[in-house]
């Protein structure tokens, strides 16, 4: 590593997400909050349905090394509903901001009466048919994830593709999970790149096919933390290998979204908004939300 980029890599601040749970919300409210900050740079890592203490005592150790191993405290956000846990969580070597309890004393004064303080709790039931199809969407995208299943692509309401590590999957699951759509996400390999034109399951598909692209120095910033030191994570393969797909993309007509300093949430909304399925499904997650205000 040159000394600059030792440099800039000291100027990255880790940022937690903790949930006993997806992780989803800590995320969403997570992401929210950074994103005023847009002068800073941070790195995000979610540990999930940490629900028990001796997860929460791993998860605490991750964090404690991160926090070692950094010229910058970590931050750390948290939706655990367990007091044990979120204990042990606020002891390690970070700034830990526990969004459940931020408000839930709040509200426990208002109302009058304690919480139950259980985990994962829902107003619903399993019979109501728009969580159900939620949980479809979920298990939708989680099945089709990185290419898996092509020949069930017709079944798909979303396609997103692009080259490995420019955000198709998170924008997936967030897709699903607030929107409740079915999607499908396809990672163009070398072996995809080679040839001149899209593969035949998303041109197949184009009337569902967005595209996902990013700048060349962040993807190779992000693959670097998978493979250092790789031809795979060098900027010159990065920026071949986004200039391919772009072309394949502008042959086919596909709407194409830089992620590159976008939320989750913006791209997402505006996946919906270029597939024409906006207003529907604005009403929808809205309706969700308000029945479902404890999933993470």
């Amino acid at each position: 590593m040159t000394q600059s980029e030792q440099h800039n890599s000291d100027q990255i601040r880790k940022v937690f997400f903790v949930s006993d749970r997806t992780g989803l919300t800590a995320e969403s409210y997570g992401k929210c909050l950074l994103a005023q900050f847009p002068e800073l740079e941070f790195e995000t890592i979610t540990l999930a349905f940490v629900d028990t203490s001796e997860k929460a005592l791993h998860a605490r150790e991750q964090i404690n090394q991160e926090s070692f191993e950094s010229n910058l405290k970590p931050v750390v956000f948290s939706t655990l509903v367990n007091d044990d846990e979120q204990y042990i969580i606020e002891s390690a070597n970070a700034r830990v901001i526990s969004l459940f309890h931020s408000f839930i004393g709040s509200l426990e004064s208002f109302f009058g009466v304690e919480s139950s303080h259980k985990q994962g709790v829902s107003r619903i039931s399993f019979s109501d048919q728009t969580y159900q199809k939620r949980l479809d969407a979920i298990d939708f995208a989680l099945t089709h994830d990185d290419g898996v299943r092509p020949d069930h692509y017709n079944d798909a309401e979303v396609i997103l593709a692009g080259v490995s590590r420019c955000g198709k999957t998170p924008t997936s699951l967030y897709l699903a999970m607030n929107f409740s759509l079915k999607v499908a996400n396809y990672p163009l390999t070398p072996e995809d790149l080679g040839s001149s034109s899209l593969p035949q399951c998303l041109t197949d598909n184009a009337d569902k096919l967005i595209g996902l692209t990013i700048k060349p120095v962040p993807l190779s910033r992000i693959r670097r933390q998978r493979r250092p030191d790789s031809d795979y994570s060098s900027l010159e393969i990065c920026q071949q290998e986004l200039a391919i797909a772009k072309s394949m993309f502008e042959k086919v007509g596909v709407k194409v979204f830089d992620t590159t300093d976008t939320s989750i949430e913006e791209i997402s909304s505006k996946v919906v908004r270029a597939l024409g399925l906006g207003r529907e499904r604005v009403r929808e997650s809205t309706l969700m939300f308000n029945k479902s205000t404890k999933v993470r």
